[in-house]
């Protein structure tokens, strides 16, 4: 087989030693000692005894609202990250502002540059919510839209359609959310812990329900996300996905509410996540309560990372790098032994790639070719440094970083006719070797 990319001596998580990984087509060919007889028609990357797996996946941002904190003053964020996170509401409220300044020519200036970040950093795919409400309107949602036809085949950007400031309490977001859909939005968001009584958030999950039943879309929506342990969102979403036999389809983000569960209750909540075949999203960086991720791992349920937000009203800082985010979390959730490291990375890779039901995704013969080459030679390391990939492969073809620079233009990174990256910045057959040492 004539290969169009290998790289060479990688370590890999699953065996000892190094192996060379063949690339044809967009798809992982082989994994093993490949002849040199072999290279001739091959980009060839030495990866020189560095790790190399399958890329990172970011299943939450809101990147309609990437670099906006210094477009407001503080009072959302000190809503939002207040002791016991009670006036989580009023940050939503206060955050709302921005949306009066909203134009699509900065909106996808700012989703330009933090997608370039994401194809330097590894992510290849992304879950990004773009705001539909009165005040948002569509504008942000065809900031989404553009930059993903752009970033097509560099990072996968699936768009949600995401009714911010809720359903019931901002009248005709229904109907904005149908149209984002029509427009070509990939899912259904939701928020239904916003509305003001339970009556309010089941019309909520209802009608975004049937509006992805409509679409035959996926679901994403933010549920309990405040400090009040009598919010039963979660389980309304778990409960209405079992109903409409959805199974897999719903995705359930935050629910840092469980955090201030009773025990009781939690355990029946984890059983409908499993039954509903529901993963949950945390992201325990971006506010002082989060879901029980080591518990809810122990019960064999489905949870993996987010980015959640970039500079914006929510949280200050943001490399759109999922490392980094596995770094924060080591800490944050205190799973430090070596296997609970290994735990993390699954969380930003192909636990991510299932909550958000990518197919065949992982480093296998016969897998979409998404691969990090790491400037580490392990799991521990690539956490303890959290510094940008060596290389980045995308649909079987190496990223440019030039293309990917402030200054780039991500077109030039697209693949050609031939299927090959016009930008010069590809190693060649020489290689590459580099590493930590």
């Amino acid at each position: 087989m004539a290969y169009e990319l290998i790289i060479r001596n990688a370590r890999l998580r699953t065996q000892k030693g190094l192996a060379d990984i063949a690339v044809q087509k967009g798809v992982i060919r082989k994994i093993g000692k490949i002849a040199k007889a072999e290279f001739k028609t091959a980009t060839v990357v030495d990866a020189g005894g560095n790790l190399v797996t399958e890329s990172f996946v970011n299943t939450h941002l809101h990147l309609c609202k990437v670099y906006t904190l210094t477009m407001m003053d503080s009072k959302a964020l000190s809503s939002y990250h207040g002791e016991g996170m009670g006036a989580a509401m009023t940050a939503i409220e206060l955050a709302a502002r921005i949306k009066d300044q909203y134009e699509e020519g900065w909106i996808l200036k700012n989703v330009r540059k933090c997608l370039k970040k994401a194809a330097l950093n590894g992510n290849t795919h992304i879950r990004a919510f773009a705001d539909v409400d009165s005040k948002a309107k569509l504008i942000g949602l065809k900031a989404l839209l553009k930059a993903r036809e752009e970033f097509k085949g560099i990072v996968d950007v699936q768009v949600v359609a995401f009714p911010q400031d809720g359903v019931v309490r901002e009248p005709g977001t229904v109907d904005l959310i149908r149209k984002a859909m029509e427009l070509g939005a990939n899912v259904v968001g939701g928020i239904p812990w916003i509305e003001y009584t339970e009556a309010d958030e089941r019309t909520h999950i209802d009608e975004m329900m049937k509006i992805a039943q409509e679409y035959d879309a996926d679901i994403s929506m933010l549920v309990d996300d405040a400090g009040d342990p009598g919010l039963r969102t979660l389980e309304m979403l778990a409960t209405k996905t079992l109903e409409t036999g959805r199974i897999g389809r719903s995705l359930a983000h935050h629910a840092r509410a469980m955090a201030l569960y009773q025990e009781p209750y939690f355990r029946k909540v984890a059983a409908l996540l499993k039954k509903a075949g529901m993963g949950v999203v945390s992201d325990p960086h971006t506010g002082p309560l989060h879901a029980r991720v080591k518990e809810l791992l122990a019960n064999g349920n489905l949870v993996c990372f987010g980015q959640d937000d970039v500079c914006d009203a929510y949280y200050p800082f943001g490399q759109n790098s999922m490392l980094e985010v596995g770094f924060l979390n080591v800490h944050l959730l205190w799973m430090t032994t070596f296997p609970e490291m290994e735990t993390i990375y699954d969380m930003i890779t192909v636990n991510a790639a299932k909550c958000i039901n990518l197919k065949n995704f992982g480093l296998k013969v016969g897998a979409p070719a998404h691969l990090v080459v790491l400037n580490a030679k392990s799991v521990y390391e690539a956490l303890w440094y959290h510094t940008a990939p060596l290389h980045v492969v995308s649909h079987g073809k190496l990223v440019d970083k030039q293309a990917m620079s402030e200054e780039g233009d991500p077109r030039q990174g697209r693949p050609e006719g031939n299927g090959r990256l016009r930008p010069a910045a590809s190693p060649k057959k020489a290689g590459v070797l580099a590493g930590r040492g």
